[in-house]
């Protein structure tokens, strides 16, 4: 699935329009451009998301946390994921939350904590690609060794942090499940020059029904 990574209500709405867009993933600095609330936003981008809505806990503690998870799905109901990061405190809270509320294990870094999200029950595990090749050197190697530990798993791969077309058919490829991308790189996705040049060919040459 594709899903919108924004948290604005503008580019929710453009992007459903879509009706390939499956659902949005959010993130603390996203919400935090956001002209309303968070609570708000999120109440918004249930109504407007067509699937799963992903909100990412920032408290610190395993206990608060909960809470703050428990809450959020309050406010978003059925179509909430949790985005948790990819810390022993982290883990903790994936394996007690996600027999009730579905959760995403996020800023994977290596293979091996792909491994304790899937015994944590996460439905997803979240790579941030470009940001891995920028520290670690290779970003898609890094979905390449996720997939093949997950396989034949309940546990999938959400690709974030994609800045080009090319970079997101490259995860998709490496052995991710699922994207998020911004909406520039949405419709830059849709396009393409020659594309386009068909089109205009054929309509010039060609003959269609009359409406």
């Amino acid at each position: 699935m594709i899903y919108l990574d924004s948290a604005i209500i503008s580019d929710a709405k453009l992007a459903i329009q879509s009706g390939w867009v499956k659902g949005i993933t959010t993130n603390p600095t996203l919400l935090a451009k956001s002209e309303l609330s968070p609570e708000e936003t999120l109440q918004q981008l249930a109504i407007l998301s067509p699937g799963e809505l992903y909100y990412q806990l920032t408290a610190k503690d395993a206990e608060t946390m909960i809470a703050e998870g428990r809450k959020s799905y309050e406010l978003i109901g059925e179509k909430t994921v949790l985005k948790i990061p990819a810390t022993p405190v982290g883990f903790q809270v994936t394996a007690t939350l996600s027999p009730e509320i579905t959760c995403a294990v996020t800023a994977i870094y290596s293979s091996a904590q792909a491994a304790i999200a899937k015994e944590a029950g996460a439905k997803y595990a979240i790579a941030y690609v470009n940001r891995a090749t920028r520290l670690l050197g290779d970003g898609l190697a890094l979905v390449r060794n996720m997939a093949k530990l997950l396989e034949g798993s309940q546990t999938e791969i959400l690709a974030a942090s994609l800045k080009s077309p090319q970079e997101a058919a490259a995860a998709l490829q490496a052995g991710a499940d699922h994207l998020t991308i911004p909406l520039d790189i949405l419709t830059a996705m849709t396009t393409h020059e020659l594309s386009e040049k068909t089109v205009t060919e054929f309509n010039e040459k060609g003959k269609g029904i009359s409406i």
